[in-house]
C-alpha cells in the first residue's frame, strides 16, 4: 500500500514540475532531472542510442519506449547543463566556474571549435568584454565535414574560417527559452539569419543542427554545441528547385500549377517534400500525363508535398502525423538514419535549408486520393478485388475520370470464400454498385435514395454504430478521388427486389409462412409501403414444433396473427447494424432481441440461417425456429377452417405435389383431417 502511494507522489511530482516548465526543451531537461535525481543532485537521465554517441534528453512516452528511430537506446546518468562532479560527493553538486566563451568552448568539450577559433584569431573577441552567443560544431561535426571543404577552410584561416565562425554566432545572449519555433537571429557574419526551430519534443536545432548541449553560460555570453557546421541560407524553396538538375520534372510541374508563387514567399515556412526526376519516371506515363493536364489534380499533386511547417530530420525520433497543405497527413517518421514517409524509406537527400523552410529530395511521387481515379484509389488497396471485379465487368468508364460517382466497393474479406463469376446477373449487381453522384458518407442521412448507374434505387440506414446502403454497411473511412469517391463496405449489397410478400413467395422454403400470413389476414400490411424486418420461420420451422403445438396454432387464427406479428420488426434492422444487443419493437407488442456473434445474427437467441434478403419495404431474415411471444393465448384444440386453409395454401405454394410429400406426424394427422372435410 505504501508503494503504491509512494509511487502516485512520485508520479503527481513529475507532472507538476514538468508542467512548470514553459518551453519544450525546457520540459524535456526537467523531465531528466527527475529521472536521474535518485542519483543525486543535479544528475541528468540520458537516452543514449546503442551503437552510436547519439543521446537525448527524453520525454515520458520515449522514456517507456526506450527507442529512438526504432533503435534501442539505454540510459546514461550525467550531469546536467552547468553543474561537475566533486569527488567522494554523490551527483554533481557544483556549478561548473563560470568563464569566458573561448574557455567555456573546452569545458563543453567543443575543442576543434575552441582550436579554430584561436587560428582564426576570434579569441580575443570571445575571450574580451561582450555579450555573445556562439552555436559551437562539436568535434565530430569538424571531422563530418567533406575533407576539400575542410581543407578550404583551414588553409584559408583569416577570410573563411573566421567568416565561417562568425556564422555561428550572434551578438547577443540567447538561450532556448528565447528561441522561438520559426524564427530568426541576425548572425555575426553579415547580419545573415540563423533559422531557429523549437519542437513540440523538446529538439531545438538551427539551419537543421541539433543543439546537443544547450544553455552552457559564460562570463561574456552563452555556447551552445550542434551537431553540425551550419552554413548560410540565401535560397528560397522556389530557387533551391530552380538551381538542382535533379528537379527539373518538379520545377516544370511548378510552373504550370502557378506554386511559385508559394514557395517564393517568406510569410511562413514549409516543408518541400520533393520528388526527382526519377520519382516522376516511376509513374505510369498515361497516369503522369492526365495529372499534369488536370489544373485541380496537379494542384492537389503539389501541395501533397508541402508540409505546414519546417521540419528538419534532426528533429525527427519517433513517427508522428504531420498535415499537407493539401489537407491529407503523412506519417513522418525515421528508422535509424534514414527518414521515412508512410514507412518507406523513400528521403535520399535531407536538410536542405531555404529562406522560408527546408527540403527533402525523395525518390518516390506522393500521389494523393484527391488526384486519383476510382480505379486507382481502389488499386492494392482493401478493395483491390472489387475493383478487379468491376473492370472485368467492362465498367471501366465509370471509374475513370470525368463522371461524378461513388462506388459501393466490398473490402477484400467479403470475398474470402471465392471471387464470383463475371455474367449478365454479375454485370448487374456490380452496375447497382456505382451510385450516380459523388457522394461523402457523412452528409448521407437515414432513408435518403440512392440512384445506381445500374436504374435501382437504394436505401441509406442510419443506426447508433452503423451507417449502411441496403444490407453493405460501411466499413472505413471514404477515400475520395479526383471525380469518384469509394465507400468501403462489409459485403457485396443486394437491391431490393419486390416487396416483403414477393420475397417470401419467390423462396420455397417459406411456403407455410405464406400461407399462415395470408390466412392471418397479414397479406396486406406485408404488401404496402412501410419498413418491417421479418424474422421468417422456414416450413422446417414450423415442422420442428412440438406433437400438437401446431395444431393448436393452426385452430386459432387470432392466435395465429399475434404470432406472426411477433416475428415482424417494425423497423428495418440489416445484420451489418448489430454489433451490440438491440430491442426492437415487433408488430404485435412485444420485444425483439437482435444480437450478433462470431458473424451470426441472433434474434431471442435463435441464430438466422440467412440475413439480409432485402425488399422494397424491409428486409427478410430466415430462420429455423418459430419464435415464442412471452404472452400466449389460449388457443383452441381444434383445427379451424383457417388452419386448413393454410395447408391448403401451403401444398399450393409447394413446387412438390402433395401425393409426393413426407410429412412428419403432425401434418399426417392434419393432412387427414384436409381431405375428410374436402369429401363432405
Amino acid at each position: 500500500m505504501n508503494r503504491i502511494v509512494l509511487l502516485a507522489l512520485t508520479l503527481t511530482l513529475l507532472t507538476t514540475l514538468v508542467t512548470s516548465a514553459r518551453y519544450p526543451y525546457q520540459k524535456v531537461l526537467q523531465h531528466s532531472r527527475i529521472r536521474g535525481r535518485q542519483h543525486g543532485p543535479n544528475v541528468c537521465a540520458v537516452q543514449r542510442v546503442m551503437g552510436s554517441n547519439k543521446q537525448y534528453y527524453t520525454n515520458c512516452k520515449q522514456w517507456y519506449q526506450r527507442k529512438i528511430c526504432g533503435k534501442s537506446t539505454v540510459i546514461v546518468y550525467e550531469c546536467c547543463p552547468g553543474y561537475e562532479k566533486v569527488p567522494g560527493e554523490r551527483g554533481c553538486p557544483a556549478a561548473l566556474p563560470l568563464s569566458n566563451i573561448y574557455d567555456t568552448l573546452g569545458i563543453v568539450g567543443a575543442a576543434t571549435t575552441q582550436l579554430y577559433s584561436d587560428r582564426a584569431n576570434l579569441r580575443p573577441e570571445i575571450e574580451g568584454p561582450g555579450s555573445f552567443t556562439i552555436f559551437a560544431p562539436s568535434n565530430e561535426a569538424w571531422a563530418a565535414l567533406p575533407a576539400e571543404i575542410l581543407d578550404a577552410l583551414v588553409s584559408n584561416v583569416n577570410i573563411e574560417l573566421l567568416n565561417a565562425l562568425r556564422y555561428h554566432m550572434v551578438d547577443k545572449r540567447l538561450l532556448t527559452d528565447e528561441m522561438k519555433h520559426g524564427g530568426t537571429v541576425p548572425s555575426m557574419y553579415q547580419n545573415l539569419d540563423i533559422h531557429i526551430h523549437h519542437y513540440p519534443n523538446g529538439i531545438v536545432t538551427v539551419n537543421c543542427a541539433r543543439l546537443i548541449k544547450a544553455d552552457h553560460h559564460a562570463t561574456n555570453g552563452v555556447v551552445h554545441v550542434i551537431d553540425k557546421v551550419i552554413t548560410a541560407v540565401t535560397n528560397n524553396l522556389d530557387e533551391v528547385v530552380e538551381t538542382e538538375e535533379s528537379l527539373e520534372t518538379l520545377r516544370t510541374a511548378v510552373a504550370a500549377s502557378g506554386l511559385d508563387t508559394l514557395l517564393q514567399s517568406e510569410d511562413k515556412q514549409y516543408t518541400l517534400l520533393a520528388p526527382t526526376n526519377e520519382a516522376f519516371e516511376k509513374v505510369p506515363k498515361e497516369t503522369l500525363a492526365r495529372i499534369l493536364g488536370d489544373p485541380e489534380a496537379l494542384k492537389d499533386l503539389l501541395h501533397h508535398h508541402l508540409l505546414h511547417s519546417a521540419q528538419c530530420s534532426e528533429a525527427i525520433i519517433a513517427g508522428s502525423s504531420i498535415e499537407t497543405i493539401e489537407g491529407t497527413p503523412l506519417e513522418v517518421g525515421c528508422l535509424g538514419d534514414e527518414l521515412t514517409l508512410n514507412g518507406k524509406a523513400i528521403i535520399s537527400k535531407k536538410d536542405i535549408l531555404a529562406t522560408n523552410g527546408v527540403v527533402h529530395f525523395i525518390d518516390e511521387l506522393l500521389i494523393p486520393d484527391s488526384a486519383k481515379t476510382v480505379s486507382e484509389l481502389g488499386k492494392d488497396s482493401v478493395v483491390s478485388t472489387a475493383i478487379d471485379l468491376f473492370l472485368q465487368a467492362g465498367l471501366s468508364s465509370h471509374l475513370a475520370v470525368n463522371e461524378r460517382v461513388t462506388v459501393i466497393a466490398p473490402h477484400n474479406n467479403a470475398f474470402k470464400a471465392g471471387t464470383p463469376v463475371i455474367d449478365r446477373n454479375m454485370k448487374n449487381l456490380l452496375q447497382n454498385h456505382i451510385i450516380k453522384d459523388q457522394l461523402s458518407s457523412k452528409y448521407l442521412y437515414h432513408g435518403q435514395v440512392l440512384e445506381t448507374v445500374g436504374g435501382n434505387k437504394l436505401r441509406v440506414f442510419v443506426y447508433r454504430n452503423a451507417l449502411c446502403i441496403e444490407n453493405s454497411c460501411i466499413d472505413a473511412h471514404d477515400k475520395k478521388g479526383r471525380y469518384g469517391t469509394l465507400f468501403i463496405v462489409d459485403k457485396l449489397l443486394t437491391p431490393p427486389s419486390g416487396n416483403v410478400m414477393d420475397v417470401l413467395k419467390a423462396d420455397s422454403r417459406f411456403s407455410m409462412l405464406v400461407a399462415a400470413i395470408q390466412s392471418a389476414g397479414l397479406t396486406e400490411t406485408l404488401n404496402r409501403e412501410g419498413t418491417f424486418t421479418v424474422f421468417a420461420p422456414t416450413d422446417e420451422a414450423f415442422r420442428a414444433l412440438p406433437r400438437g403445438e401446431l395444431n393448436k396454432l393452426l385452430g386459432n387464427a387470432k392466435e395465429l396473427s399475434n404470432l406472426l406479428k411477433y416475428h415482424i420488426g417494425d423497423e428495418i434492422l440489416v445484420s451489418g447494424a448489430v454489433s451490440q444487443l438491440i430491442r426492437m419493437k415487433s408488430l404485435q407488442g412485444e420485444k425483439l432481441e437482435a444480437m450478433s456473434k462470431n458473424s451470426t445474427l441472433f434474434v431471442n437467441k435463435a441464430p438466422v440461417s440467412e440475413a439480409d434478403m432485402m425488399a422494397t419495404n424491409g428486409v427478410v431474415h430466415a430462420i429455423s425456429t418459430v419464435l415464442q411471444p412471452a404472452k400466449s393465448q389460449e388457443r383452441g384444440d381444434e383445427l379451424s377452417d383457417s388452419g386448413l386453409d393454410i395447408l391448403r395454401q401451403a401444398a399450393a405454394y409447394s413446387k412438390v405435389p402433395q401425393s409426393n410429400t413426407r410429412f412428419v406426424p403432425p401434418y399426417s394427422r392434419l393432412l387427414s383431417k384436409l381431405k375428410q372435410r374436402s369429401s363432405e
